[in-house]
C-alpha cells in the first residue's frame, strides 16, 4: 500500500515571509509561541529533541526520507505555491530533486489559493493573488513541472505523473488548463497526466466537471468533518453561530482589544474518524485519506479549530481500520495521509517530545501486520 503523506516546506526563511512576518519567520515561530487556550488542551506542540529544522540544510531531507522509508511511508506529498510564474516554498522540493541521493518518492500538490495573512492568525487579506493566464502561462507552470515529471521518484501511474490541484473550483479555466498540460505531458514522451482534487468544496458542487480527473482524495479530517456536520443537520446552525461568533469577535476586538476572547471550536477525534469509514458513495476516484490529528490554534489562536482525544493508540485502532477499508472497498493501493509535518496545524508523524516515533510505529505496525509495506515485501 502507497502511504502518501501531505508535505509542508514552510520551514525556511523566504524573502516574502521576513517582509509580512519578520525576519527569518518559518511555521517554527507559530508553532514555539502556542499556547493552551482550554482545560487540557495539548500546547505547545515541541519536537523530539527540539529539532527545530531549517529545510534548505540538506541533513533535514536526508533524516526525513530515511525515517519515512523506515516506517513504511511511501512517499511525500509536497504542497507546490505558483502564482502565475511566481514560486513560493519551491526550495526544498527543488533540494530533493537535486540530490538524487535522498531515497523518497514524492509528487506535488498544487495550493492553488491566494496567498494571504493567514499563516499567522492576522485577517484573510490577499497578498498574492491566483491567477491563471493563458497558454503561455500554463506552458511555464508545465515546464517548470517537467523536471520534477522526469525525477524516476516522482509518483507515477502507468507512467503518468500524479498532480493533484488542491482547490479546481477556483480555476475558470480548468479544462483547458488540464487538456494543455496533457498536450505538454505527451510531447515530452508521457502517456499523459493523472490528475487529483483534494478540497471537499469541489466534491461538493452541484454542478461540476471532474472528467479531467482520475482521483478524488478524501483529504481528511475536512472530508468527514464536513460530512459529519452535513449530516447531522448542524450545517445552518453552524453557519449562522461561526457568523455572529465572527461580528462580535471583530466588534469587540475593534473597541475593546482583548476583551472579547472567541471561543476554540473544538470536535472529538473518535467521532470524525468513525465518520470517515462512512462513506457510502465509494466510487474508481476515490483515495482514502487519514489522519494523525489537527490543532490549527498555533496559526490561527482563538479562531482556530482542536481535536480533542487523539493519541497513538486509538490512531493505530483506526488506521487498521482504514488499511483494511482500502484493501475491501477502494480501487487503487493510495492512502493519503495528513500529514508528515503540520506542526502549526497539529497533524504530524514526525516524531514530538510527548509520543516520540509511536504514530510512526502505529503505520509500520499495521502495514507489516496487513503484507502492505511497500519496504518490505519480496
Amino acid at each position: 500500500m502507497k502511504v502518501i503523506a501531505f508535505y509542508l516546506p514552510q520551514f525556511h526563511p523566504t524573502e516574502l515571509n521576513n517582509k509580512y512576518w519578520g525576519e527569518g519567520f518559518t511555521e517554527w515561530v507559530n508553532v514555539k509561541r502556542a499556547k493552551p487556550l482550554f482545560n487540557n488542551h495539548r500546547q505547545p506542540r515541541i519536537p523530539l529533541e527540539q529539532n527545530y529544522y531549517d529545510l534548505l540544510d540538506i541533513s533535514t531531507l536526508e533524516w526525513q526520507a530515511d525515517i519515512a522509508q523506515k516506517y513504511g511511508i511511501y512517499g511525500f506529498c509536497f504542497y507546490h505555491y505558483w502564482f502565475n510564474g511566481t514560486l513560493q516554498l519551491e526550495k526544498p522540493a527543488e533540494l530533493l530533486l537535486n540530490n538524487k541521493s535522498i531515497d523518497i518518492n514524492y509528487c506535488f500538490s498544487w495550493a492553488n489559493e491566494p496567498w494571504t495573512q493567514a499563516w499567522v492568525s492576522k485577517s484573510d487579506s490577499i497578498i498574492m493573488p491566483q491567477k491563471y493566464g493563458g497558454k503561455k502561462d500554463w506552458k511555464l507552470h508545465f515546464e517548470y513541472l517537467l523536471s520534477f515529471f522526469k525525477d524516476e521518484r516522482y509518483i507515477k501511474n502507468n507512467g503518468k505523473p500524479l498532480l493533484i490541484i488542491y482547490r479546481p473550483e477556483q480555476i475558470d479555466c480548468l479544462n483547458e488548463m488540464l487538456d494543455f498540460f496533457v498536450e505538454l505531458a505527451l510531447a515530452n514522451g508521457f502517456p499523459g497526466i493523472e490528475f487529483a482534487y483534494q478540497h471537499i468544496d469541489f466534491d461538493k458542487m452541484k454542478v461540476k466537471d471532474d472528467s479531467r480527473f482520475s482521483y478524488n482524495i478524501e483529504y481528511e479530517p475536512l472530508y468527514s468533518l464536513d460530512r459529519f456536520i452535513e449530516q447531522s443537520n448542524m450545517k445552518f446552525i453552524f453557519n449562522v453561530m461561526k457568523k455572529v461568533d465572527d461580528v462580535l469577535f471583530k466588534f469587540f476586538n475593534k473597541k475593546f482589544s482583548t476583551l472579547y476572547l472567541k471561543k476554540v471550536r473544538t470536535y472529538d477525534y473518535d467521532t470524525i474518524w468513525e465518520k470517515s469509514f462512512q462513506n457510502e458513495n465509494i466510487t474508481s476516484k476515490n483515495i482514502a485519506g487519514a489522519f494523525v490529528d489537527w490543532d490549527n490554534t498555533p496559526r490561527r489562536g482563538s479562531k482556530g479549530v482542536a481535536y480533542i482525544g487523539a493519541n497513538p493508540t486509538k490512531f493505530k485502532k483506526y488506521f487498521e481500520r482504514k488499511v483494511n477499508q482500502v484493501k475491501k472497498d477502494y480501487s487503487n493501493d493510495m492512502l493519503f495521509i495528513f500529514s508528515w509535518n503540520e506542526w502549526a496545524e497539529g497533524g504530524y508523524l514526525e516524531p514530538d517530545t510527548e509520543f516520540g516515533f509511536q504514530y510512526l510505529e502505529a503505520i509500520k505496525e499495521t502495514l507489516d501486520k496487513a503484507g502492505e509495506n511497500p519496504y518490505e515485501r519480496d
